[in-house]
Parts: structure tokens; C-alpha cells; sequence
């Protein structure tokens, strides 16, 4: 299947975003608020929603195990304030960039360009913040200043404003969080022990959603292999994502998504041979 324009300028640069969730600086400065790794995860992503508990973070999120979002959620209140996790998440982004890519191409035309070209897609979206609670609670957050800091939170409420949709398709699909997860990895584009740990998955509860898509014809009966009703419903979901994740890039139409992803390849390439997107910090020592 052809990768649309739109589609690629989302895919070529949310490793930009996503190294967020995979660098040292993240954690380090949780740390100086007194926060751990994980719950720093969930505060600094879930700030926008206010000192809440677990229920509407795990409800937006919705891959995570409940009792990992509630062993977080609301105590780490009791330590820091939203305000001062949605900073440390920024600042360490910014830190992360700058080692990642250097200060010569944070100063660079191409980064400016690409930031601009992102912001004008993420302000699109905010035309269509209707059943998408945890985009649409992030467009309440100041824009940053400096080029890469534009490019870093445009991507990220690019990758909010899909991440709601795909929700909203996995829940017409039928299929909930962990299922979502199970599939990924037998799709065979993903490792099972990242996404089990890093969402508080245990082994039985894992073989329990298996044999719930084996049920439905979704997984080959003897192994965790997709059957090909299994792909399609995949391609389905996707596709739907895809679709309603649209509106923002058709905003800017296809030359400037092609030129976005253009303008960003080198940059993520880079974080990616770097290590800075690497899974290793959430499976070392853990089974």
C-alpha cells in the first residue's frame, strides 16, 4: 500500500516527539521534583488534565495496565504540581535535542523551516479537538520559543491528535488496550517484552488477550501469528487512523507534508543511530 504524504510526514518525524519517552533527561529532571521514571511518565504526559487521578489517564491512554496508572496517579500530586512536570518534560526535550542533535542544526534553516511547517498542521488540528480529550488538553500549553522546541511540541500534539483518533478506532474495532498491543507485536513490527513492561502487563494477563483474539479468529490458533483476518482488521484500524489524523495535514496539502518529512528525516535518522529512541530503558533487570 502506497504511504500517503500525509501519513509520512507524521511517521518521518515523531521520532523528534518520541525520544521524550526514552532519554536520560526525562527521568533526571522528574528526579529533581522527587518523581520516579514511570510515575514521572504519567504525570508529566497527564499534567494537562490537572492534579487528577487514575481514571482519566488510564481511560486516554488506554494501553496501560490500570493499577501502573493508580500506583502513580494521584500520589505523585503529593510531591510536584502540574505545572512543574509539563517544565521538566520540556526542558528535558529541549536538553535531549540539543545533545541528540547538535547546536548547529537546532540553529539551522531547515530546523526553523520544519518548525513552522509543523506548528501550521498542529494548529489546523485544533479545528477538530471534538472527541479528542488528551489533544485537545494540550492545546491549552504556551507554544515555546526556539525553533526545536516549536518542532518538538507541534509533533507532539500532531501525535495526540492521532493517538485519540486511533483510539477511537481500536474502541470501534472491538478491541481494547492490551488486545491493541498483542496484535502489534504479532504483527511483528514490535518486541513483546517492551510493550508488556513498559505498559505493566504480566505474562498471564498477556496469554489471557491471546486467547481472546484466538477466540475471534484474529490470531493463528497455534502460535502468536496474525491470521489474515487478524491483518486485515489491523489495516482496517490503521486505516481509519490514518483518516481521521488527516485534517491537520491537508491543512498544509501534500508538497509541504513531503517537504516536512523532507526537512526531518535527517533529524530523526539521527536520534534513532544515536540510541535515543532505544526500549532498553524500560526492560534492563526486568522479566
Amino acid at each position: 500500500m502506497t504511504e500517503t504524504p500525509q501519513r509520512r510526514a507524521w511517521r518521518v518525524t515523531e521520532p523528534i516527539h518520541a525520544m521524550i519517552y526514552f532519554v536520560p533527561e526525562a527521568p533526571e529532571r522528574y528526579a529533581e521534583l522527587g518523581v520516579g521514571p514511570i510515575d514521572g511518565y504519567f504525570a508529566a504526559r497527564g499534567a494537562v488534565f490537572g492534579p487528577t487521578g487514575p481514571e482519566l489517564v488510564t481511560a486516554t491512554f488506554y494501553n496501560f495496565n490500570p493499577a501502573l496508572v493508580a500506583r502513580a496517579l494521584p500520589a505523585v500530586w503529593d510531591k510536584t504540581d502540574p505545572a512543574a512536570m509539563v517544565r521538566a518534560r520540556l526542558d528535558a526535550a529541549g536538553a535531549a535535542l540539543t545533545r541528540g542533535l547538535g547546536a548547529e542544526t537546532l540553529a539551522s534553516p531547515e530546523m526553523a523551516e520544519a518548525a513552522a511547517l509543523a506548528r501550521r498542521a498542529a494548529e489546523a488540528a485544533a479545528g477538530w479537538p471534538q472527541g479528542r480529550p488528551l489533544f485537545a488538553a494540550h492545546l491549552g500549553l504556551d507554544w515555546p520559543g526556539e525553533p526545536h522546541l516549536v518542532l518538538w511540541h507541534a509533533q507532539m500534539l500532531l501525535r495526540e491528535f492521532r493517538g485519540d483518533g486511533h483510539v477511537a478506532a481500536l474502541l470501534a474495532a472491538g478491541i481494547s488496550g492490551l488486545e491493541a498491543l498483542v496484535l502489534h507485536v504479532a504483527s511483528g513490527e514490535m518486541d513483546e517484552r517492551f510493550l508488556r513492561l513498559s505498559r505493566g502487563w504480566g505474562r498471564d494477563h498477556w496469554a489471557g488477550a491471546a486467547d481472546a483474539l484466538r477466540t475471534r479468529g484474529l490470531l493463528d490458533e497455534n502460535s502468536d501469528v496474525l491470521t489474515e483476518a487478524g491483518r486485515v482488521l489491523r489495516a482496517e484500524v490503521e486505516a481509519v487512523t490514518d483518516r481521521l489524523a488527516q485534517p491537520a495535514y491537508d491543512a498544509i496539502g501534500n508538497d509541504a507534508c513531503g517537504r516536512l518529512a523532507e526537512l526531518t528525516r535527517p533529524m530523526s535518522r539521527t536520534l534513532v543511530k544515536a540510541g535515543m529512541l532505544s526500549p532498553a530503558v524500560y526492560t534492563e533487570g526486568r522479566s
